[in-house]
């Protein structure tokens, strides 16, 4: 059998993590797109997510940033997790704002790497910005060659 291509790979890595993602799942993000190096997800905001000014709470643009990050830095099929990230706030979600989060890896040395993610609303208006430091930890999400799931 032959090995997956790159982008069967990072198809193959976002479908096996995708499957245990129960908290992506329950905030009603969606895969748009991963490539390798790169995820986009997005989400619509709901009445449970706004915040006490009933603007969309920044915890959950920090998850949408961060899942995008999470399948953005495991798409080279390298089991990989957050060593740590920050954000920037700088406009607010509103209820029904369809927000997308595209995380982009910058550098990937050995076991570290370095992403940043931009999370826009349906206007294109940039809401927040993340930066997140990944760390590689042995392993890989799918065999190379089959695609099947080793998580």
């Amino acid at each position: 059998m032959s090995v997956l291509d790159a982008q069967q790979l990072a198809d193959a890595a976002a479908a096996a993590m995708w499957s245990g993602d129960r908290a992506s799942q329950g905030m009603g993000m969606r895969i748009e797109s991963v490539t390798p190096g790169e995820a986009v997800l997005s989400m619509t905001v709901r009445e449970d997510m706004l915040n006490g000014h009933a603007l969309c709470h920044g915890g959950f643009l920090f998850a949408l940033a961060d899942s995008a990050f999470a399948f953005a830095c495991n798409s080279e099929n390298h089991s990989t997790v957050a060593a740590g990230a920050r954000v920037e706030f700088l406009a607010p979600g509103k209820l029904g704002d369809r927000l997308t989060a595209t995380a982009k890896q910058l550098h990937q040395g050995g076991r570290t790497g370095l992403y940043d993610v931009a999370v826009t609303n349906q206007d294109g208006r940039t809401l927040a910005v993340f930066r997140g430091n990944a760390h590689r930890i042995g392993g890989n999400l799918v065999d190379s060659e089959s695609g099947e799931a080793l998580l």
